[in-house]
């Protein structure tokens, strides 16, 4: 840190500087002059109250008490955390002792207001089963809690992100830097305009949002007594066949494998472009009512747009229909609105996803 040219300090972390320039950026402040104003000391509200070492009430969910269960328990596709919208997986979670609510324990810890890196002022966690929405960071749809103020809506995983962030299939912390080209995710290859990247020198890894919040271990129905892990493309030879939709995998693109690797994943089989959707709820989208369903069926049904069958593991069906079903996003928006088009290739109209209340 060079002071000939300025900076700012923080008054209570002595090794905390930042450049004048970096300080005053308009993406890192808002603008707010505070000289002479006192600092905020107010203390974020407790996510939960202890009752006792296996019991906790929850602050969305105040008229039951959440019991606690150790990890390897439930895994099943409809057993999903309803902050996060994901399979329980093999978390440790708690789940509610009168009714079917469910949160993993690292989502019923979640801070209810945060600072967030790609935002200026503060967010507070919404938890109301009210409305669908797109996460500003990976663009999902989702209709779990959300980190929200004013136009911007964060899902809770790309929501609790911060820096620096420390991701296994990197060995140096990422940071986000703000940058004029879109650049090129190392867990999928595609382009993306708000990453996390590596600031050492000659290192160009980058990590879009969706890919640094892909859960690092799934079980799924094509192995049920084994785990999937996700693998990085490091130290990774051979060809490898997805054993959901039969393409071959890029080894250069991150997929999930078992432990003796005689099954790999595409990530996106895997985890679809509805996992933020919890399944048996209804979403609109241009005047559309959708259900969200969980595509386990034996019979897995035909996609009303691309003519494939459902891949994913949650789709959507038209209400008041008995055989429209949509597989993706793309596909979705292709079937509602074809003639209009974003600029990132997907039929994705504005103010497409409407904010309605979530049906059960």
């Amino acid at each position: 840190m060079d002071w000939m040219y300025g900076g700012y300090s923080c008054q209570r972390c002595p090794s905390y500087f930042v450049h004048s320039k970096c300080a005053t950026r308009r993406d890192v402040w808002n603008g707010k002059e505070l000289e002479g104003v006192h600092e905020e000391t107010k203390d974020v509200e407790a996510p939960y109250v202890v009752i006792d070492d296996n019991t906790i009430q929850h602050f969305s969910h105040i008229e039951h008490y959440l019991r606690h269960h150790v990890n390897g328990v439930l895994w099943e596709e409809n057993k999903r955390c309803r902050a996060c919208a994901h399979c329980i997986g093999l978390q440790s979670f708690y789940s509610c002792i009168d009714c079917d609510f469910i949160l993993h324990q690292t989502c019923a810890g979640f801070p209810t207001s945060i600072w967030h890196v790609l935002y200026n002022e503060r967010l507070t966690l919404v938890t109301s089963e009210a409305s669908i929405f797109e996460c500003y960071a990976c663009h999902r749809m989702s209709n779990g809690f959300r980190y929200q103020r004013d136009d911007k809506v964060f899902d809770v995983l790309c929501g609790t992100i911060s820096e620096p962030f420390h991701h296994p299939s990197h060995d140096h912390p990422l940071y986000y830097i703000p940058h004029d080209e879109r650049r090129q995710c190392n867990g999928c290859n595609e382009l993306a305009s708000l990453v996390l990247a590596c600031i050492e020198s000659d290192c160009k890894f980058v990590l879009d949002f969706k890919c640094a919040t892909l859960p690092l271990v799934v079980m799924h129905s094509i192995d049920d007594d084994h785990p999937f892990s996700l693998r990085f493309g490091k130290n990774t030879s051979g060809k490898h066949w997805c054993d959901i939709c039969g393409k071959q995998s890029n080894i250069k693109r991150w997929f999930y494998t078992c432990k003796d690797e005689e099954d790999s994943l595409h990530t996106n089989c895997v985890v679809g472009d509805f996992s933020g959707l919890m399944p048996t709820s209804t979403v609109e989208v241009l005047s559309k009512s959708f259900e969200v369903v969980l595509n386990n069926s034996i019979s897995r049904p035909f996609c009303k747009w691309c003519k494939s069958r459902c891949i994913y593991p949650i789709i959507l069906k038209m209400l008041g229909t008995s055989d429209t079903y949509v597989c993706s996003t793309e596909c979705l928006f292709n079937l509602l609105d074809p003639m209009r088009r974003s600029g990132l290739g997907i039929l994705k109209p504005k103010n497409a996803v409407k904010h309605v209340k979530a049906k059960r």
